[in-house]
């Protein structure tokens, strides 16, 4: 009996020197559960603490939406034929004398290679003097110019030609196999087949976006929404600036997962499930799987859903709570999305905690060595 009674009191022993060694603090990958659970606004701190629902799910699930403004979505093909500022001309001229007004002697065709057209839309050509070239197609600017020589030199035959100038060109830049300054010809009118003539993008395609920027007005798409929608594939304009970029989204990972990063998205919507999946999933042999928290800032909208009030001002503090070891626990982790910035924490298994107490205490021996020695 007495013996007994000893083996108890070294296992209270121990139990006391476990909780004593635990209150000074043994390392951890960060908060436990009621470490958290303490933050919330209940407990007088900062943060809801909200367990994650089908409702929750569907309040938050708030995925970037990009696309065209009306400005662009509206704005018809630009006729390649039309000549505007900034283009270059090729004009021949041909004269039916020997010694025309611009050939050379014994020449009948001259030859004037690119003829700029000037920001306010005119050329100068010898003997006809400056015509307004911008808004008129090559064959309209051929009669006109006809009509200016035709009194100085008999029956002149005029040939225009439009080759692309600074005023017929887009830039199209980032990650594409091609970056560079590009015309606006026939087949080159409309965004994707512009992309096209740069070689197409270099990076996935599942996290591509596409900036355009006109003027002072710039949208945004995703490169898989070009395709699946072709109202997206605009018309394109001169001086046009194409970017290509992958999506520069990320979360925070922490704890008792595969790694501990800042990680970037792989698609344009990311679950939970998906997330965890993407650095390796739970550490089988620290995670606590009732312990996944996702922490975010939620603008007041988003909030005022979440909680059902209307007295919410401002973004706040939430801290969401997924526990994988219910019965829908998997399926609310696959359908709550992950967002920009997020951070995404897993706590350590409270058997975790008690092993490093006992192996601060005794060493490196196994938990159940350790007893079994102290009990002795």
């Amino acid at each position: 009996m007495q013996k007994t009674m000893s083996r108890w009191a070294k296992f209270m022993v121990l139990c006391l020197i476990a909780s004593l060694v635990g209150a000074c603090g043994l390392p951890r990958s960060g908060p436990g559960k009621k470490e958290i659970y303490s933050g919330s606004v209940l407990q007088e701190g900062d943060a809801f603490v909200v367990a994650v629902n089908d409702r929750v799910t569907r309040a938050t699930s708030v995925t970037p939406v990009l696309g065209f403004t009306s400005a662009f979505l509206n704005a018809g093909e630009v006729g390649s034929d039309t000549i505007r500022p900034g283009d270059a001309l090729a004009l021949t001229v041909w004269e039916n004398v020997d010694d025309g007004l611009l050939a050379d002697q014994g020449q009948s065709a001259t030859v004037l290679e690119e003829v700029q057209v000037d920001g306010s839309g005119f050329i100068f050509v010898p003997y006809a003097g400056r015509i307004k070239a911008s808004g008129n197609t090559p064959e309209r600017l051929r009669q006109i110019i006809t009509e200016k020589l035709d009194a100085q030199t008999p029956d002149p035959q005029v040939l225009v030609t439009r080759v692309a100038g600074d005023g017929a060109t887009v830039s199209v830049m980032g990650g594409v196999t091609q970056q560079g300054v590009y015309p606006i010809a026939r087949p080159t009118r409309t965004l994707s087949a512009m992309l096209a003539q740069a070689g197409g993008i270099t990076v996935p395609t599942e996290i591509a976006q596409i900036t355009v920027s006109r003027g002072s007005s710039s949208s945004k798409i995703w490169f898989d929404d070009l395709h699946a929608d072709k109202r997206l594939d605009i018309a394109l304009r001169g001086g046009d600036r194409i970017l290509v970029e992958e999506d520069t989204r990320a979360f925070s990972v922490l704890g008792a997962t595969g790694t501990q990063n800042r990680v970037r998205f792989e698609t344009q919507t990311l679950s939970a499930i998906e997330a965890l999946a993407q650095v390796g999933g739970l550490n089988s042999n620290l995670a606590d799987p009732t312990g996944v928290f996702v922490f975010r800032n939620e603008p007041e909208p988003v909030a005022r859903a979440v909680l059902g009030r209307t007295d919410i001002i401002g973004d706040q503090r939430f801290v969401y709570v997924l526990d994988l070891t219910e019965p829908n626990g998997m399926f609310e982790a696959r359908d709550f999305a992950i967002r920009d910035d997020d951070t995404l924490y897993v706590t350590e298994a409270p058997f975790v905690s008690w092993q490093k107490t006992l192996s601060a205490i005794t060493g490196t021996l196994t938990p159940l060595a350790n007893y079994s020695t102290l009990a002795n």
